[in-house]
């Protein structure tokens, strides 16, 4: 699984890369992340990318150029990757549609934002669709584009210490899309609180029946 992330600030990623499940993953040649500058694509003689948007109003807006030019350029490292924008505007991520990502593809160019927006063109030529995580506003699609990331590594296989992890989790097909059940481990009591009866016993039918009912 490879991901083309495209942005103005590739520096924030790399305390992220590498770290934890991610670090492995890159290491265990289960993905590969590459980081594309976006200013490195404008022609301006000062690298500018932004400008005031026409009608008026606060804020800047991302000019076409730079983001047609690098999107060019990587669409042809990655012809079959799908171009996504991430914007609060878009269809929100949900395990459900990451699931389906993952199936269809193997590779995605991200396309992280800032200012107000980019320019509408950008997305009507070359845009294949926007993802939202959250009925919010961030300052760039950086910590968007690190979202998606970790969301669709966890479901390549071999990124996970065992690949049946994610198939038992919050929103999982198996748990019928629910929140997942509590968990407990030693010791069996802490400051007065013990761990239900039920997971002690060793009776798995029990067991799995007291988890389903824990789901919501």
């Amino acid at each position: 699984m490879k991901f083309h992330i495209l942005t103005l600030f590739p520096e924030m990623f790399h305390g992220f890369l590498n770290e934890s499940i991610l670090k492995k993953a890159q290491g265990n040649g289960v993905i590969d992340v590459e980081l594309h500058n976006i200013r490195d694509h404008s022609t301006n003689k000062h690298k500018k990318v932004d400008d005031t948007p026409y009608g008026g109003g606060a804020g800047m807006v991302f000019t076409p150029q730079p983001l047609f030019d690098c999107i060019e350029t990587v669409k042809k490292l990655a012809p079959q990757a799908p171009v996504i924008y991430l914007s609060p505007r878009g269809m929100r991520l949900t395990q459900v549609r990451a699931e389906g990502l993952n199936k269809k593809f193997d590779q995605y160019i991200l396309i992280c934002g800032h200012y107000e927006g980019i320019d509408q063109r950008v997305i009507d030529a070359l845009v294949d669709f926007e993802l939202s995580i959250g009925d919010f506003v961030l300052s760039g699609g950086e910590l968007a584009a690190m979202v998606f990331v970790d969301v669709m590594t966890r479901l390549a296989p071999g990124a996970l210490g065992n690949d049946e992890s994610h198939q038992e989790e919050s929103f999982s097909k198996r748990l019928g899309r629910k929140k997942e059940y509590p968990h407990y481990t030693r010791p069996a009591e802490f400051r007065g609180m013990k761990v239900p009866e039920v997971l002690l016993g060793g009776n798995h039918a029990e067991i799995e029946k007291w988890r389903r009912g824990k789901l919501s």
